[in-house]
């Protein structure tokens, strides 16, 4: 922290910004940092702070901060400082990689362990659940104030489906207590960011696991959405959440893999593992990136081309763990 703290004082602007298609812990993430940022602007000598993300769901309204992100990218602002959180490589910024590379000082926050640590100061926790877990050890703890701490509750949750995931450690829910003990409506931020689907999210979700199939002796599942079904439901990528998590559950599959058009021959997959299969490695070797049993990259090609492709990495590594 000391590394951070040094790039942060007397910087008088500072730029925060997430992947693409930002979810709970990069939300989360993003604005805990610019809460706490905001909260301690005069020790830092801060005058001004803006974050980039672009549009998510209405279910993360609900988090201090949340309505004052911005979602264009029209300014041409140059900040003194500009702070990555949640985001594993450069090209994964998406349109606010214009204000790093035009930044004079660059920090890199993350918990991913396909990190490419791009920033002039990089710091991964590669075991950690979530870049939120990674800010809550960063904060001085009698500063987070409760606002603070459902934003960085909000990224747990997210990042360990309700601490149900292996990323989920000791460590972890001892955080959330703490949090929890900040007074926070931890009951009202699961329901409402996590579980709470409006009647569209719920028929896309249906028709994904009932038009989903079984590959390779049925150890993967596979669900896909074309842009034409995206565009009849009116469906966008914040309204695809949880239905990778849903897939992953199903009985006696190693893999789930779920795949939606993005662009015209332009896929994003995503892919959960059960057991000891690395789907980071699938990932990566495909430009993506993410942890051994959560990952996910951009594909192009058709919609068979992408699976045609995926599945052969899959199939090589269960050989080699005799699955």
């Amino acid at each position: 922290m000391n590394k951070i703290n040094a790039e942060i004082i007397g910087a008088k602007t500072i730029a925060i910004a997430g992947h693409v298609r930002p979810d709970g812990d990069c939300i989360g993430s993003c604005t805990a940092l610019y809460l706490y940022l905001l909260q301690n602007k005069e020790q830092f000598g801060i005058d001004q702070i803006d974050v980039y993300l672009e549009h998510f769901g209405k279910e993360f309204d609900l988090l201090d901060g949340a309505k004052d992100i911005k979602h264009s990218y029209e300014s041409d602002m140059e900040y003194d400082v500009f702070i990555s959180l949640d985001c594993g490589s450069l090209d994964r910024l998406g349109n606010a990689l214009k204000y790093f590379n035009s930044a004079k000082k660059t920090i890199n926050i993350d918990h991913h362990i396909s990190n490419q640590n791009f920033g002039k100061v990089s710091h991964v926790v590669a075991d950690a659940s979530s870049t939120c877990e990674v800010l809550f050890t960063l904060f001085d703890e009698d500063k987070i104030t409760k606002e603070i701490a459902a934003s960085l509750y909000v990224g747990l949750i997210h990042d360990t489906g309700v601490f149900k995931h292996s990323n989920t450690s000791e460590k972890t829910l001892q955080i959330a207590g703490k949090l929890i003990s900040k007074g926070i409506p931890f009951s009202t931020l699961i329901d409402e960011s996590f579980y709470a689907r409006t009647y569209m999210q719920n028929q896309v979700l249906g028709r994904c696991l009932m038009e989903s199939i079984l590959a390779l002796d049925g150890k993967v599942v596979i669900s896909t959405l074309n842009r034409k079904m995206l565009d009849f439901y009116g469906a966008y990528s914040p309204d695809l959440d949880g239905i990778i998590d849903q897939l992953r559950v199903t009985k006696g599959t190693e893999v789930a893999i779920f795949i939606y058009e993005t662009d015209f021959h332009e896929f994003k997959v995503s892919m959960r593992s059960n057991g000891e299969l690395n789907v980071s490695r699938i990932a990566v070797y495909f430009g993506g990136g993410g942890h051994i049993k959560a990952a996910g990259c951009t594909m192009t090609g058709t919609m068979h081309d992408v699976i045609n492709n995926l599945t052969p990495h899959i199939e090589a590594q269960l050989k080699e763990l005799g699955i």
